[in-house]
């Protein structure tokens, strides 16, 4: 290490899922001490897992990428661009401080209870050899811990978490600094594509035409959020056929928007005490911080139920199901047309989530390991507390959990969230003719109307794949025997 450096010390900031300048404190730190090594770790190790809930999914490595390239387009201009490396992140810290002669390595810490150990290790490895690692605490409004009960216990429900956080102080965001200084010593790049983050086959062309990743574009288009629909946000949220939702999960999970800086803007805007649609939408932003405490106060939820009850659960594997439930071919248009969208664009509505959800574990009485792991792999904003929490909660076997005897109607869930059927005929072009009183259900449907809308079922759309008034019985008597 160069002992000159001492006093200008130069800082190593290791960039994970906190992809912003905004309100990132490693940053802010490094740069009131001296020069600033912003690097990017491709832990290659890790991103082999097999395993849905380790390593990271093809639709969230493209979204990686390009949050990537736009991060380091911003450093660069703020003065000491992105390094990207490959390899075990306890030997390239090691081996970028010597490099450049940093003297600390700054970091937020993970949200995943299994990466916190290997943080600690880390923590020993870089002491012993005089690099001092400073752990700032991740991006969630409450530190894991902060919200507990009165008897110090974590939150199992939703509601009283939410009354109690509520209630509970959210540190001031921080601004990001004007200027960052370059060290001494250029480090060695390598270049981003490099990482292969992105698939050699250009699966994601959908997500090009849909989606821009990266920090700058999260600012606008939460900016344009709170500008067109935050006011109607509570009443618009769930109806598929109109887009009121917010879409900015992805940019959440790879930490492009600050949860606090959010939370901060909301407050202020003008009648936010009595906005229906901004408190809808902190309420929203208190789940993404729930399952994560959920997550690390219970790290079994990462692998297995909550429930332990449900690890007896008589799921049927059944290929020939999950096959058509993955491509969009159930024959329930709102289930289809759910799971279309998800290939197309990575990213489906929350209501549609919950959907296909049930009619996964529900219906075909499928794991829902199996449906968090296709979910895992091609949703842009995979996040393993999220979407863990997401899936127990509609298989009925997490913490807070729909009961299970909850079984979504596929059809009435169809009706109610579209009621026109413009969800559907956007996804499922083949049903575009069909009259709305038939556009859920088009087995119902006369051979003189399949006929004038261009429909033979079995050959151009399918028949249902089971009867959901049937399967439904099944599953409230697998539930039966378990409980």
């Amino acid at each position: 290490m160069d002992t000159a450096a001492n006093s200008n010390p130069t800082t190593v900031v290791w960039y994970r899922l906190d992809l912003r300048t905004d309100d990132h404190q490693p940053l802010l730190h490094a740069a009131k001490r001296g020069p600033v090594v912003p690097v990017y770790i491709h832990d290659t190790d890790t991103d082999t897992d097999t395993e849905f809930n380790n390593g990271t999914g093809q639709a969230s490595k493209w979204w990686l990428h390009h949050s990537l390239q736009a991060l380091s387009e911003t450093l660069n201009d703020l003065g000491s661009p992105l390094v990207f490396r490959v390899g075990d992140p306890k030997i390239v810290l090691k081996e970028l401080c010597d490099e450049v002669g940093a003297d600390q390595v700054a970091m937020h810490e993970s949200t995943d209870p299994r990466v916190q150990s290997q943080d600690d290790s880390l923590d020993d490895q870089l002491h012993r050899s005089g690099i001092e690692l400073v752990r700032f605490q991740p991006d969630l409004l409450w530190p894991v811990g902060s919200v507990l009960t009165a008897a110090a216990k974590p939150y199992q429900v939703f509601t009283p978490f939410w009354n109690r956080a509520y209630q509970t102080p959210i540190d001031e965001p921080a601004n990001p600094p004007e200027r960052i200084s370059p060290p001494r010593t250029t480090p060695r790049h390598t270049d981003l594509s490099k990482l292969g983050l992105l698939d050699t086959i250009d699966w994601a062309s959908g997500f090009r035409d849909h989606w821009l990743p990266g920090e700058p574009n999260a600012m606008v288009s939460f900016k344009q959020f709170i500008d067109t629909k935050i006011d109607h946000y509570h009443l618009t949220r769930d109806q598929l056929n109109e887009p009121g939702w917010s879409a900015l999960s992805a940019p959440i999970h790879f930490g492009e928007l600050s949860v606090r800086r959010m939370w901060s803007t909301l407050s202020t805007v003008s009648g936010s005490n009595t906005n229906p649609g901004i408190a809808a939408y902190l309420r929203q932003l208190g789940w993404h911080d729930f399952a994560i405490h959920l997550m690390n106060h219970f790290p079994h939820t990462v692998h297995q139920s909550f429930r332990p009850q449900f690890d007896a659960f008589p799921w049927v594997p059944n290929d020939e199901y999950f096959s058509k439930w993955k491509r969009g071919m159930t024959g329930y248009p709102i289930v289809d047309a759910a799971m279309r969208q998800l290939w197309a664009q990575g990213w489906m509505p929350n209501r549609a989530r919950m959907i296909v959800a049930s009619f996964l574990c529900k219906d075909l009485l499928i794991s829902w390991k199996d449906g968090a792991a296709w979910f895992w792999d091609t949703l842009v904003d995979a996040d393993l507390a999220n979407n863990n929490f997401g899936w127990q909660w509609t298989a009925g076997c997490g913490a807070d959990a729909a009961p299970y005897f909850r079984v979504f109607n596929p059809i009435s869930q169809g009706k109610k969230f579209d009621p026109q059927g413009a969800y559907v005929r956007t996804w499922i072009p083949e049903l575009a003719q069909l009259p709305n009183p038939l556009i859920h259900e088009p087995w119902e449907a006369s051979p003189i109307e399949l006929l004038s809308a261009g429909i033979t079922l079995g050959e151009h759309y399918p028949h249902p794949v089971v009867n959901h008034a049937q399967a439904r019985i099944k599953a409230l008597e697998a539930y039966a025997a378990i409980k």
